[in-house]
């Protein structure tokens, strides 16, 4: 094949130019970050804003157009770090030029733990909701389940593995599929909201007549909401393969995350338009509560949507979670097999492998996945991390160039926001398990400081990268992370 597979510190041929393709364009892209968001709780149970809104409709509608206008703020900020710096990686790439590579590898060691719990999560409820129906009301079983969570696990990791192209067309048809889902219930609520009854009007007539919620309570519905948006930060792992990244990465982020908000916004007037905020709040599945009462023939669709909604969501999480696996490589904070690209597809399949492997295991005991609730506050720890590089970065490198950029009070008020989402948790309801969590992220100097900073080296360790590059017939990519 033209390449040394056996000694790792030898590249592939500089004339192949051996990287990761562009194909990703602004629709592709559009589809990422709404597959994303995107998963089954705006289907399932939309119902932590409106319960600890009181059941107020009118602070439960403005909380979640809030959280939709925060997490927009912070997809500017890291639409900017994108177009100055499109590298695959995400935060950890932004994290690691701006702070160092210590809080970098913090952050990488941190989501190789909670991000592929997520994945093995979402994995177990696609089956659960793939394999149900045909045990009616019976519990269907644990072993078949988890059986069904590792084939979906697998075939998708595979499939992105394999090629970008394959990973992008399904990631786009499922999208659509899961919108279209959201679309009949939306334009449906706002039929029966023209044609509706007095007391389904009247909700949002006296949509503040309720109990104001107190502070504490305001703040757990913002919790709940920008839970909801989890996922708007995904694009940035992927900018190494965005088509003219200058200008859709900005446009891809203005056009997705207003269309979520919207669509949020709509879906949940309509499920308010049929259902009581009690019915919404006590339903286990509101959308099928819905289409009992709307749709009662097909409502069939609607168990359907949330699997094909999750399917798409895992989809779009496995492909991000492989480039930060090989964006960590590049920086040698991961073994070097992992960032090397399969010489046939291009494709970084060591990482999806690695990836996969990671989410298999939180399968087999799926009880270690309820430790990673604790892990909450490190997301918006490492966003406050990202959007205080671009602070930085704008004091330190202002000749960088920088093709948008984002109001800087925006970037500040990221910061702002990320630190009382960090505090608040800890200090409202203290538990034991955010010290473990903490210390968790901190045990990852224990690796950091013999094996990368004093870069203690296994000899052993080349013959395994020289089996694998044969097996799996990769090679190095031709262009390193700074």
């Amino acid at each position: 094949m033209g390449r040394d597979f056996c000694d790792p510190a030898k590249g592939g041929d500089e004339d192949s130019e051996m990287r990761l393709k562009k194909t990703i364009g602004y629709f592709e892209g559009v589809s990422f970050i709404m597959g994303t968001i995107v998963g089954a709780g705006i289907f399932v149970s939309p119902t932590g804003v409106l319960q600890y809104s009181s059941l107020n409709v009118g602070v439960a509608l403005i909380i979640w157009t809030i959280c939709g206008i925060i997490s927009l703020m912070g997809a500017l900020c890291y639409a900017e770090l994108g177009t100055a710096l499109p590298l695959s990686g995400g935060e950890y790439s932004h994290i690691k030029r701006a702070l160092g590579s210590p809080l970098a590898f913090l952050f990488m060691w941190t989501a190789l733990f909670n991000k592929p719990a997520s994945n093995a999560a979402r994995a177990l409820l696609f089956a659960e909701y793939a394999i149900q129906p045909f045990y009616g009301e019976c519990q269907a079983p644990e072993l078949q389940k988890k059986g069904l969570a590792l084939a979906v696990l697998w075939f998708l990791g595979i499939l992105n593995g394999r090629s970008v192209k394959m990973a992008t067309w399904v990631q786009t048809i499922f999208t659509i599929l899961k919108m279209m889902a959201l679309s009949v219930i939306a334009i449906s609520g706002i039929v029966l909201l023209i044609r509706g009854r007095k007391e389904n009007v009247a909700r949002f007539e006296n949509a503040f007549d309720a109990e104001i919620p107190d502070a504490g309570q305001i703040a757990e519905a913002f919790f709940q909401g920008l839970y909801a948006y989890g996922g708007w930060w995904s694009l940035n792992y992927m900018a190494e393969e965005i088509k003219n990244p200058n200008k859709n990465i900005p446009r891809t982020v203005m056009t997705a995350l207003p269309l979520v908000t919207l669509f949020y916004l709509l879906v949940n007037v309509s499920y308010l338009t049929v259902l009581t905020p009690k019915e919404v709040v006590s339903s286990v599945a509101v959308a099928v509560t819905w289409a009992d009462r709307v749709i009662p023939s097909v409502a069939w669709i609607i168990p359907v949507s949330v699997a094909i909604s999750i399917f798409g969501a895992l989809n779009s999480s496995m492909f991000t979670l492989g480039r930060l696996s090989y964006a960590g490589s590049q920086s040698g904070h991961l073994p070097i097999v992992i960032s090397m690209l399969n010489v046939h597809y291009w494709t970084p399949a060591p990482a999806m492998i690695f990836s996969t492997i990671i989410a298999s295991i939180f399968i087999i005991p799926s009880d270690l996945i309820a430790l990673t609730n604790y892990f909450g506050f490190s997301v918006w720890l490492m966003i406050g991390f990202t959007c205080t590089s671009l602070i930085v970065l704008r004091y330190r490198e202002p000749n960088l160039r920088r093709p948008y950029k984002v109001f800087l009070p925006v970037a500040y008020g990221m910061v702002a926001i990320s630190l009382f989402l960090v505090c608040a948790p800890i200090v409202w309801s203290p538990k034991v398990q955010y010290i473990y969590a903490f210390l968790f992220v901190l045990g990852g100097l224990l690796i950091y400081v013999p094996f990368v900073h004093f870069k203690i080296h296994f000899a052993f360790f080349d013959k395994i990268t020289c089996y694998l590059q044969l097996l799996l017939e990769v090679s190095h990519a031709n262009h390193k992370y700074e």
